[in-house]
């Protein structure tokens, strides 16, 4: 027994080895899928961090001397210039991590510059009512993102991503949830082109006087373009995004555009005729699949 016992401990001191060599293989298995999984998380919280603000050029500061019967009008709508990037830089946070490459520029940036240009436009006529209209301030509607740490640093990072792919981190969600929201997401998507549909302006317009036509003919045809620019790009991006990507990034970004030419037609009617009102409401469209 006593030449046995030397046996017996060795095979039990190489039982304990090879125990101890399996876990501590899988130790590092595990080590090492943690360590591979934290650049995808640092990725996604780069991917999904705060989304940056918005910078807009300032405006009052380039106006000339303001008459004193358009100073209440102006002041209204330099307020207005600030309240539209207060609801743009809002949009921004609540949509970090959502959309594609071109969402911030499509679905917030532009309608913001498309409001802008309606605004300061109103701007020029309130002044030009009593004094030399200033002339080029739509130089001042665009915008830019001041992108810290933030979702436009990420996005712009991948330059090959499309829509679907950068939406795609919020699928273990959707899978959770069993699966009702991708069902969704797929639904309501851009998953047939199908053709935007919107009202006819021109047949809702007054008379217009003929010192106002060929404004008015100018932003008519600037409206059936605009139509047809979010036509292609609707058949360009079928398949792309998630359950609001066509009313995000191209039916809104369409009406803000059709509320700034129809702002333009009413005011070139109302600078020597009465102004119409309410053609505001012929700018929303909606796509017919």
């Amino acid at each position: 027994m006593s030449r046995a016992l030397p046996k017996y401990n060795k095979r039990r001191v190489a039982m304990i080895g090879g125990v101890s060599a399996v876990v501590l293989s899988g130790a590092l298995i595990a080590g090492s899928a943690l360590a591979g999984e934290t650049p995808e998380n640092g990725a996604q919280a780069t991917t999904k961090a705060a989304a940056g603000t918005i910078s807009c050029p300032e405006v009052a500061s380039r106006l000339p001397a303001i008459p004193a019967s358009a100073q209440a009008e102006v002041d209204r709508n330099l307020a207005l210039l600030t309240t539209q990037i207060d609801e743009a830089n809002k949009r921004l946070n609540e949509t970090v991590g959502q959309g594609g490459p071109n969402f911030v520029q499509n679905a917030i940036l532009g309608p913001l510059e498309d409001k802008r240009i309606a605004t300061l436009n109103r701007i020029e006529t309130a002044i030009g009512r009593a004094a030399e209209k200033p002339e080029g301030l739509e130089a001042f509607a665009t915008c830019t993102l001041d992108a810290g740490a933030g979702a436009g640093a990420g996005e712009g990072a991948e330059a090959g991503e499309d829509d679907t792919a950068t939406a795609e981190p919020e699928a273990p969600a959707t899978e959770e949830a069993g699966g009702a929201e991708d069902a969704g997401d797929a639904a309501g998507g851009n998953t047939a082109a199908g053709a935007i549909a919107c009202p006819d302006v021109a047949s809702q317009l007054p008379a217009i006087p003929a010192s106002a036509q060929a404004e008015v003919d100018r932003n008519l045809a600037l409206l059936d373009t605009q139509i047809d620019e979010a036509n292609k790009r609707l058949n360009e991006t079928v398949g792309q995004g998630g359950p609001n990507f066509v009313q995000n990034a191209i039916l809104g970004p369409l009406a803000s555009k059709r509320t700034a030419a129809i702002d333009r037609i009413a005011i070139s009617i109302g600078r020597t005729a009465e102004k119409p009102q309410g053609l505001d409401a012929l700018a929303a469209c909606t796509l017919n699949e």
